[in-house]
């Protein structure tokens, strides 16, 4: 599987690229800043965003001052990410396939996409790459299903996902368990809330690769199921502009 991308992957977010910059939140200030205090990255660091997608996280990095190279396997998303923020550079290539060389990076970041990767393989990569005493540090941004219209919106979702994987299932984490080259993994959470509305709403959910891989009359009775749920839930209804809660959780372990 060294050097692959998950066929839900590489289908569904080539579909996607604008969708998921509109519908995906940012990370919240203080987790951002913890996975920063955390990776020891300053103004001087290299830094890599591993599977940056369309640069949510890589133009936080960029705003530090940091050094940051961006790796994204999926050329539409990378073009994105390029388009947004021209200063950096981004490169193709996988989590299990990094095109960098030994020990050149001071940290390394890893948003929305761990649980993607072949894990032993991602994780070799990264040490091979990450110089000594240096970190490696994950963050996700995570839908609220304690919200009760939140869960339900996850109830029309899941019956599509396959094998695709999924963050809450924890599965992710058997790797770092089995590694002998980190540390064990230290984690933080935070909770914010993103304001949001119809259209944001149906854009978070089109731009799960899943779901945008979806034939489209199934995609379209997805999105119907999702319009009903906004319009007619309690916390939601008649309301223009209402909370969609999230949690993020930011990890890290150091490179031994």
């Amino acid at each position: 599987m060294s050097g692959a991308i998950h066929q839900s992957a590489a289908r569904g977010f080539a579909l996607v690229p604008e969708v998921y910059e509109r519908g995906r939140p940012m990370y919240p200030f203080a987790a951002v800043r913890r996975l920063v205090r955390e990776l020891r990255i300053k103004p001087e660091s290299r830094a890599l965003d591993l599977a940056a997608g369309t640069g949510k996280l890589t133009r936080l990095l960029a705003q530090l001052g940091a050094d940051v190279v961006a790796v994204e396997p999926v050329d539409e998303m990378r073009q994105r990410l390029v388009e947004t923020i021209p200063g950096v550079r981004a490169l193709p290539g996988t989590a299990e396939a990094i095109p960098l060389e030994d020990e050149s990076m001071d940290a390394v970041t890893v948003g929305q996409a761990f649980h993607w990767f072949d894990g032993d393989a991602a994780l070799a990569e990264i040490h091979r790459v990450l110089r000594p005493g240096t970190r490696l540090g994950l963050i996700w941004n995570v839908k609220d299903v304690s919200v009760d219209w939140v869960r339900l919106l996850a109830e029309i979702i899941e019956p599509y996902r396959g094998s695709a994987p999924s963050v809450a299932s924890g599965a992710w984490k058997e790797a770092f368990e089995r590694t002998e080259l980190f540390t064990a993994i230290e984690r933080a959470r935070f909770a914010f809330v993103h304001a949001t509305d119809m259209g944001t709403v149906v854009a978070r959910v089109t731009s799960i690769s899943f779901i945008a891989a979806l034939d489209p009359v199934v995609r379209e009775q997805v999105v119907a199921q999702v319009r009903e749920l906004v319009a007619t839930h309690p916390e939601t209804r008649g309301r223009e502009v209402f909370p969609l809660r999230y949690r993020t959780g930011v990890y890290w372990c150091d490179r031994i």
